[in-house]
């Protein structure tokens, strides 16, 4: 399936992509959205263009550095959003996006409002609280916490993602239901449960969780899996008036 589709309420347009659907080689093969990753630009053009046609307009990408910047969009911009790790747009004339492969890529919506956002959740964005500064910008563009939506993308789950213990501990620290063991039984960090702990923290209740784990899926891309290798996008549109 080229697209993981995610209902976030009527008219919202949002889904997760997979690595199918696309023109990318080995080791890219084939739907790599990353043009940062040592892909062919015009083919990873191509492959944009195939997203774009799924969701309807243009998606805009930021330059992810796993920080708390948000970009407010109003309409489409015709570039780059510059750096951050979490887009908002107000216009069904535009839709966000974000990069991963392990990370968590979480979309959000209040289809009453039109106010939608894609969030870059890697392990440093969800502790200095990248979350919550998207939330507070959909807030502050009209959304409303108790309607919004959200949906986590395909990541690496707490199974896979094996790290020292004193990392885990640090994380941990500020959320804690990041904690976790491996499968073989070493510490590891459940980025999934720690977004949407965070999420519900904020008051946003209405969670749907994917199940798929990017470093055991080989129809997804995953950097602990193969550090050369191609992203996937969570990308969300807004409701036409």
């Amino acid at each position: 399936m080229l697209v993981d589709g995610v209902d976030l309420g009527a008219g919202v347009r949002a889904g997760f992509s997979t690595r199918r659907g696309g023109s990318s080689l080995a080791p890219y093969d084939s739907l790599n959205l990353g043009l940062a990753v040592g892909d062919d630009p015009a083919t990873v053009a191509r492959n944009r263009a195939v997203l774009d046609d799924w969701v309807g307009v243009p998606v805009v990408y930021a330059t992810q550095v796993h920080g708390t910047g948000v970009v407010v969009l109003a309409g489409p911009s015709g570039a780059p959003a510059g750096e951050a790790d979490a887009l908002v747009a107000t216009s069904p004339d535009v839709a966000v996006g974000v990069l991963v492969a392990d990370c968590v890529p979480v979309l959000l919506a209040d289809a009453s409002a039109g106010v939608v956002a894609a969030v870059h959740a890697g392990r440093r964005g969800l502790v200095s609280g990248v979350l919550q500064t998207a939330v507070s910008a959909m807030v502050h563009a009209g959304a409303g916490v108790d309607r919004i939506r959200a949906a986590t993308g395909p990541a690496i789950s707490g199974r896979s993602y094996e790290v020292p213990a004193e990392l885990r501990d640090e994380v941990a620290g500020v959320v804690p239901e990041t904690f976790a063991t491996t499968s073989w039984g070493t510490p590891s960090l459940d980025l999934p449960a720690g977004v949407v702990a965070v999420l519900r923290g904020l008051g946003v209740l209405d969670v749907t969780v994917s199940e798929r784990d990017t470093f055991t899926d080989g129809d997804l891309f995953s950097f602990r899996r193969s550090a050369r290798t191609g992203r996937s996008a969570g990308v969300v549109r807004p409701p036409a008036a």
